[in-house]
């Protein structure tokens, strides 16, 4: 491993080293989904004290006021003046695009989610409005014109993802027609620069340090490929043609990562590799949530819902893998060579992973979810797990409030 691997690219140096217990696992006699645990770590479970309604309402009220109050003049969010001296590889100015692209589309698509899911009787907020109306329409006129920064930083598969799904969210609930054909006409220009930008082994990656070429040699990333396979998925629902082919190679990329457990190896060359630490379970935690997900929404009957309770049973039961890296420096320095950038991603994937189970399966692992993430709400009312220029509080805000907003009981119906 080259140690330049993330969810934005991060780059860092590795670690081997391995903690003797993680700190939260669930009591004896409690099973999830066959996951029978110690007694000795009841005291533990017992910790996680689901928040009340009126505090989750609050939480996603305060998260929301931040993105309003954050969000740059000309609608988008984040920037690349807050620096360190420890920074990733990020080629300007074209990385900073993608990053700022990516971030403005997971800001608009959680504030939309919110609005959705909020309750009937709630008051519309016209500075969510605005800041709603500006941020799509910076998404409508700069996505068009994402492209990679250089030859080996493709940053941009992220912003085209992201993108796709906060267009579609946005053509929901668009009611001028006008309007609702401009965004299909994005979402279009996004896939087909996914098109281009897809590897020569299928799906997708945000390097290239083989050749350079036109059309990447870049090796695939599970979780990458599994995002943007969600978000072809989501274009798919609102009637947008994606070719079939590209699909299938995605989806044959991410099972020839698929170890027998339904962990995923972090991309390809590591399948080599399958027990070095950051490809077994702890190190899966926030890639194997997305992985199943986007396996199981193109027609893989594999994926059950008990694979998918496990993996929400492990995610919990080994939530402190995840938190190790949270706000490390250094990506991939932590316990199983987790990044920090991981932590807020993979709840948010685990939170719509609870969507595809029935309403009584999903309560347990969505109170859970709210329990652990409500109580690292910063005091300015954002989430960040990794320190990225001045990109990290609205993406992790953006994470953290979609992963909430899905934990309002009877707000976010079951698929």
């Amino acid at each position: 491993m080259n140690g330049r691997r993330g969810n934005f690219g991060l780059a860092g140096r590795t670690s081997w080293r391995s903690p003797a217990i993680p700190a939260l696992v669930l009591a004896v006699g409690l099973s999830i989904a066959g996951l029978c645990l110690p007694s000795v770590y009841a005291a533990d479970i017992a910790s996680l004290k689901t928040p009340t309604p009126e505090k989750l309402e609050k939480s996603l009220e305060r998260g929301i006021q931040f993105l309003v109050t954050s969000q740059n003049k000309d609608g988008s969010w984040g920037t690349a003046r807050r620096t360190k001296d420890l920074n990733i590889f990020a080629p300007v100015p074209g990385a900073h695009h993608a990053f700022r692209s990516g971030t403005t589309a997971l800001c608009v698509e959680a504030l939309i989610e919110c609005q959705a899911s909020a309750p009937p009787n709630r008051a519309s907020d016209e500075r969510v409005e605005a800041a709603l109306r500006r941020g799509e329409d910076w998404l409508l006129e700069n996505l068009p014109k994402l492209r990679r920064a250089n030859s080996i930083a493709l940053y941009n598969v992220w912003g085209h993802g992201y993108g796709i799904e906060a267009l579609v969210e946005m053509s929901r609930r668009a009611k001028d027609p006008a309007r609702r054909l401009k965004i299909r006409e994005v979402i279009e220009t996004q896939i087909d620069l996914l098109r281009r930008y897809e590897s020569v082994e299928g799906g997708w990656s945000y390097y290239d340090f083989r050749v350079g070429a036109k059309q990447p040699a870049t090796d695939p990333a599970s979780f990458t490929t599994g995002t943007i396979l969600l978000a072809l998925r989501d274009a798919m629902e609102i009637g947008v043609d994606v070719p079939t082919n590209l699909i299938a190679r995605a989806v044959r990329a991410i099972n020839r990562q698929r170890k027998n457990d339904n962990t995923y190896v972090y991309d390809e060359p590591l399948k080599m590799r399958p027990q070095t630490p950051i490809n077994r379970v702890p190190g899966s935690l926030g890639r194997s949530q997305v992985c199943n997900l986007a396996l199981r929404q193109f027609g893989d009957a594999t994926i059950t819902d008990a694979v998918l309770t496990n993996w929400l049973g492990r995610l919990i039961v080994r939530n402190e893998w995840l938190g190790f890296g949270r706000k490390r420096p250094v990506p991939h320095e932590s316990w199983f060579q987790v990044a920090g950038y991981f932590y807020y991603y993979g709840h948010y994937y685990a939170a719509r992973c609870a969507d595809q189970l029935p309403a009584d399966v999903a309560r347990p692992y969505r109170n859970w979810l709210s329990a652990i993430l409500v109580p690292l709400q910063e005091k300015d009312g954002s989430w960040w797990d990794f320190p990225l220029y001045d990109y990290h509080q609205p993406y992790g805000t953006a994470f953290a409030l979609m992963t909430l907003s899905r934990c309002r009981e009877g707000r976010f119906p079951t698929k």
